[in-house]
């Protein structure tokens, strides 16, 4: 049982709900819940390139997280690395064959733009400052985008996919924050390495707190109704509030490990906001 949690462990089940669940929602806002085969599709190509690019994030950081996160299947020797590496060739294959019968924008992103990005980001760019962030911040933003290409309307996606950048980039600075014991015994440039931990976490605190009155400009502009206002404050200005008083207060390794949880389900609620916002006037 143990190894078979480890191998599901690898794939990373939360990320895989929350790429699934931004193309359902997605298709929902789109009113196109009822395109049944482009919407299994779609989940599908997401579902596998996300699981594909945390199979291969795993294999290439297997140093780095016996340090930072001992517990993940390669470094307590539950899973292998040669099964972390076919499993992401498989799932990247996998992926790109169910895109094909997807419109020809969707494929566009998916095969020229994301999977490549993906592969480059792993084995080069993450280990670049702000860089490799900003890479895997519009890697998740381009989900967005990409459900909009299979659902024929990418203009209304563009401010969930910046939404979703934005906390992203700031939830990956603080991970590399969190991380940079092992980083820096990898000789691993993040920003924090290069600029020092209070630039880091001062870059931090603007991120958010522009972040924090970017994401009300389509509720103030009119584009997304009160309940957009509703869950916005609730789910991502109250834990971005919470994020800038923890990190000027409470600076510690528990607490960037909270704030980057704490983040990831602002994303969903995020989601929650635009979807609400837009149904619901």
């Amino acid at each position: 049982m143990k190894i078979l949690t480890a191998h599901v462990k690898l794939f990373r089940p939360l990320n895989l709900f929350i790429g699934a669940f931004s193309v359902f929602i997605s298709s929902a806002i789109l009113k196109s819940l009822y395109f049944t085969q482009e919407l299994s599709l779609a989940i599908l190509t997401v579902i596998f390139y996300n699981a594909g690019a945390n199979s291969l994030n795993d294999f290439i950081d297997q140093k780095i997280d016996q340090l930072n996160r001992p517990n993940r299947p390669l470094p307590s020797k539950a899973v292998s690395p040669k099964y972390a590496l076919i499993s992401s060739i498989i799932l990247f294959i996998s992926g790109s064959i169910s895109v094909l019968f997807l419109s020809v924008d969707a494929k566009i992103i998916a095969l020229f733009v994301v999977l490549p990005l993906i592969i480059v980001y792993n084995i080069k760019l993450k280990k670049l400052p702000l860089i490799g962030n900003a890479i895997i911040s519009a890697i998740l933003g381009l989900t967005f985008l990409f459900s909009g290409a299979v659902f024929g309307n990418m203009n209304k996606m563009l401010i969930p996919c910046f939404l979703a950048f934005g906390l992203t980039f700031v939830r990956e600075i603080i991970k590399d924050i969190e991380d940079i014991n092992g980083d820096q015994l990898e000789g691993v440039s993040t920003f924090p390495i290069v600029a020092g931990l209070n630039k880091a976490k001062n870059l931090t605190v603007i991120l958010a707190i522009l972040i924090g009155f970017g994401s009300l400009l389509p509720y103030i502009s009119g584009i997304y109704s009160l309940w957009y206002l509703i869950f916005l404050i609730f789910g991502v200005e109250i834990p971005l509030v919470m994020l800038v008083v923890l990190i000027m207060k409470s600076p510690s390794k528990k607490t960037y490990s909270f704030l980057s949880k704490l983040l990831k389900v602002s994303i969903v609620f995020g989601i929650f906001a635009i979807y609400f916002g837009s149904i619901y006037e």
